[in-house]
């Protein structure tokens, strides 16, 4: 049995912080319903890259084991249905902007009055207090003042995004953490709780000693391109295929492996390079020596040499590496999933891995409305009389 089997979800909102909680939920087996707007659904059926016949490939993964229901949440039938759904929940996810909720009547003080032991994953850019908090947060607003994006990129450029919504993704990560440790609350309690997710914060939370290092000793960190100031080797260095190759050769005992396998043992002992804080200082020269070598070679040769030799080094892979690499495909690291329309799709499996209770894939994103009459039916008890009057009234 999945380790969130028996749980039951709402999700609300749209986009990818909300609905990436609630597929990590829904990942480890909760049931997860997710209440999308009629007609135009979340907007997440539309972003990203398609298939060949128009079909996008982000949708299937974001809401994968996931139920969708249509509700317009701007009438008031529609909220009340809510109201009655979070009766019956464990866990209720969303991501609109601070105080809509409580527009419509579905705040936490609110819901948590017919439930009291119900816990509200509340995931934004700023959070629900403070001075910021009705501001709009997308994910690149609040990287940049989370301290992520001043320090991405080279130090004679503009700084750059990492390629994803990493923001997004973390902050999902933390609804999702804090759902599970106010779920082990509740078990010794019985209560209830808030979980307040904010964008920036998550970004914060994963910035290592950025700003103790300000605050300690004076020190601003700045953009460095492909390597961490003051650790080296450790960066992406040339290959004579035209490839790029990176190798963490910085603790003491790695670099006299590194220097070996370099047909050059002696600079293990050379005072330039002898300790981490000598190849800090010499950096560059360091990073030079090392290039100089792995440019005569092709990137699959190193790779091999320094795996032998017990020195971190890998490829900088791309979707086809990752699917082709046997360790991936030993790992089961990536799953095909049959989706109705578009046939078996890869996608990254369920991570982390448990021994006991793991979690799976149990199928793609639902089409909107898949599952409104099935979860008012078996939820709320609701006829089929009941819900064509609500057809009727354009509520769902």
């Amino acid at each position: 049995m999945k380790p969130l089997a028996g749980l039951r979800v709402l999700e609300m909102g749209q986009l990818i912080a909300g609905p990436f909680c609630g597929q990590l939920l829904a990942d480890f087996g909760a049931e997860v319903v997710k209440i999308e707007p009629p007609k135009t659904g979340d907007s997440m059926r539309q972003w990203g890259r398609t298939d060949a016949e128009g079909r996008p490939l982000w949708w299937p993964v974001i809401a994968r084991g996931k139920k969708s229901i249509t509700l317009d949440l701007r009438k008031p039938e529609a909220q009340d249905v809510v109201r009655q759904l979070a009766a019956k929940t464990d866990i209720l996810v969303e991501n609109f902007r601070v105080g809509r909720m409580e527009e419509w009547g579905l705040g936490y003080e609110a819901l948590k009055a017919i439930n009291p032991a119900l816990i509200m994953v509340r995931v934004t850019g700023f959070g629900q207090t403070g001075p910021y908090a009705n501001r709009a947060g997308f994910a690149s607003v609040c990287e940049a003042m989370g301290g992520m994006r001043y320090i991405a990129g080279y130090p004679d450029r503009p700084p750059v995004r990492a390629g994803i919504s990493i923001g997004d993704t973390l902050a999902g990560q933390s609804g999702f953490q804090g759902a599970l440790l106010a779920l082990q609350h509740r078990q010794r309690t019985g209560e209830g709780q808030m979980v307040d997710a904010s964008i920036f914060e998550a970004v914060l939370s994963v910035m290592e000693s950025v700003i103790s290092e300000y605050d300690g000793g004076g020190h601003v960190r700045e953009r460095s391109g492909s390597f961490l100031p003051g650790i080296a080797p450790s960066n992406a260095y040339p290959t004579k295929d035209g490839e790029t190759v990176i190798i963490g050769g910085n603790q003491d005992s790695l670099f006299r492996r590194l220097t070996a396998v370099m047909g050059r043992p002696e600079l293990a002992d050379d005072e330039r390079f002898a300790n981490h804080q000598a190849r800090g200082r010499n950096q560059a020269e360091c990073d030079a020596v090392v290039a100089e070598w792995t440019s005569g070679l092709a990137a699959d040769d190193i790779v091999a040499q320094l795996a032998e030799a017990g020195v971190p080094a890998g490829l900088t892979y791309k979707a086809p590496d990752m699917l082709r690499d046997e360790h991936f495909q030993a790992r089961e690291a990536i799953t095909r999933v049959t989706d109705p329309e578009i046939g078996p799709l890869a996608m990254q499996n369920v991570f982390p891995k448990l021994s006991v209770s793991p979690g799976g894939v149990e199928r793609t994103g639902p089409k909107l409305g898949e599952h409104t009459e099935a979860v008012l039916t078996e939820w709320l008890g609701y006829d089929a009389a009941a819900i064509a009057a609500l057809r009727a009234a354009h509520v769902v």
